[in-house]
């Protein structure tokens, strides 16, 4: 039953994915306040189920730096591609009037709340622990230059389409537009930072099991 739970999980979990990415209002209901409804009851599921899980087979060879960033990797990416398939419609309009803007603040702080509920939740499960060390801050240290490089790089694309294109041509810059490529290029950067920590974790460790 303790894997099938976890594959109902995650199936439940792809489902609130696939209702976050959906557009428009269906029936006067966004899909993605389904979703992201769908998505936090499965994050109090994994939670439940975490605290059922028996002390040391959780934390067996994986340690609490590697799974905060596997945790921060996955709302990370499920934050950057509902922004993503939501920026035409928190373009345009006021976010306090507007049902789009307003309806993707809403599910990204909701989302922001689950990641860290989830977090501080898997972080007790080492409370008296150490749960960083050498190998911790130079992974993070060397992740943050990933990510801030990855965040100029968009910034700096975003300077270069505006001072060289014609102002005819960017019609659809306007000042909201603008605002919200500066906050994807913030997801970005902290997506690829996750991404990269993730990585070094996962790396480090089979290097070390060889």
């Amino acid at each position: 039953m303790g894997r099938l739970a976890w594959i109902g999980l995650l199936v439940l979990a792809g489902l609130s994915l696939w209702l976050l990415m959906g557009s428009g209002r269906v029936f006067g209901i966004d899909p993605g306040a389904i979703g992201m409804t769908l998505l936090v009851a499965t994050t109090w599921g994994a939670l439940h189920r975490l605290s059922s899980v028996p002390q040391g087979e959780f934390e067996r060879g994986v340690s609490p730096g590697e799974w905060k960033a596997w945790i921060g990797l996955g709302f990370m990416v499920a934050a950057t591609l509902y922004f993503a398939t939501r920026l035409h419609g928190v373009a345009g309009g006021d976010v306090f009037d507007a049902p789009v803007p307003r309806d993707v603040a809403r599910n990204l702080v909701l989302l922001l709340v689950a990641w860290i509920v989830l977090s501080q939740v898997v972080a007790s499960r080492w409370a008296g622990r150490v749960q960083a060390d050498e190998r911790d801050r130079r992974i993070e240290a060397q992740a943050g230059d990933w990510g801030r490089t990855a965040m100029v790089f968009v910034v700096i694309g975003l300077a270069v389409l505006f001072g060289f294109s014609p102002a005819e041509r960017l019609q659809w810059a306007t000042h909201a537009m603008i605002a919200n490529l500066l906050v994807f290029a913030l997801l970005w950067g902290w997506l690829v930072e996750h991404a990269a920590m993730a990585w070094m974790y996962a790396w480090d460790r089979r290097r070390n099991a060889a």
